[in-house]
């Protein structure tokens, strides 16, 4: 049977995300591990966000000044643009995704690319909430219900480009997780890796019932099949592509 088959839907976004930390735990090459069991946050709903957005200093643009913003308001929701090697400008579009497998065996993805969205509430007990084309300040969400922690072994949450020039270095680019109790979890994604197109950013491991974050930062030049190549997770992969908006 395919993975495919075990994906269910589910509907609605009326998530809990636990209340907002006023402090912040950075992962870094350093310190790459925090258990959520020891911070009492192995419960309720886990948020992961991702959010980014272009950095005009780097790329020789003029970029959005203050004075700029006053005299023209509504630039402020227009998406920057990043400049490619040539005369060619395109826009850069990250999605936020999670490789998830469970005690059960049961494997798959939760990803914009084909509207695999997930469920909260039943397997895999993770939901992606919408898809941000443009790195709004929202960004895009994972939500991952830690009521059913029991019921998964571990999570590789992912950034890919879909679309545009590779430069992850460019978009400066931040996950953040939210757990239910405790300080946030922020992790950066500026690191220089040119024609990088996907990124294993944290796995959330479920060790002996101590659920704990790993910082990764793996950079890889393809895409969902080099990170399930390189974490071994075995699925079948093919060519997909979103709807036009």
């Amino acid at each position: 049977m395919s993975f495919w088959s075990n994906w269910r839907f589910g509907g609605g976004n009326g998530f809990d995300s636990g209340s907002a930390s006023s402090y912040a735990i950075e992962l870094t090459k350093r310190r790459q591990v925090v258990s959520l069991t020891k911070q009492g946050a192995a419960s309720g709903n886990l948020r992961v966000n991702l959010s980014w957005r272009m950095r005009t200093s780097d790329i020789g643009g003029p970029g959005r000044s203050g004075a700029s913003l006053l005299r023209h308001p509504l630039q402020l929701f227009k998406p920057e643009v990043v400049q490619a090697q040539g005369p060619a400008v395109v826009q850069i579009d990250l999605d936020l995704a999670c490789l998830y497998e469970l005690k059960d065996g049961t494997k798959g993805v939760v990803q914009p690319l084909g509207s695999f969205f997930g469920d909260i509430n039943s397997p895999p007990y993770v939901k992606l909430s919408g898809d941000d084309r443009f790195g709004s300040g929202s960004g895009e969400t994972i939500y991952i219900n830690m009521d059913h922690r029991d019921d998964i072994k571990r999570l590789l949450v992912f950034v890919y480009i879909y679309d545009g020039t590779p430069a992850f270095d460019r978009t400066h680019a931040v996950v953040t997780l939210y757990p239910s109790n405790g300080p946030r979890i922020e992790i950066g994604l500026d690191e220089r890796a040119p024609q990088a197109r996907s990124c294993a950013v944290v796995l959330i491991e479920n060790n002996k019932g101590e659920m704990t974050v790993r910082r990764e930062v793996k950079y890889v030049y393809g895409f969902q099949a080099e990170l399930d190549r390189l974490y071994g997770w075995g699925l079948q992969w093919g060519r997909g592509y979103k709807s036009k908006v």
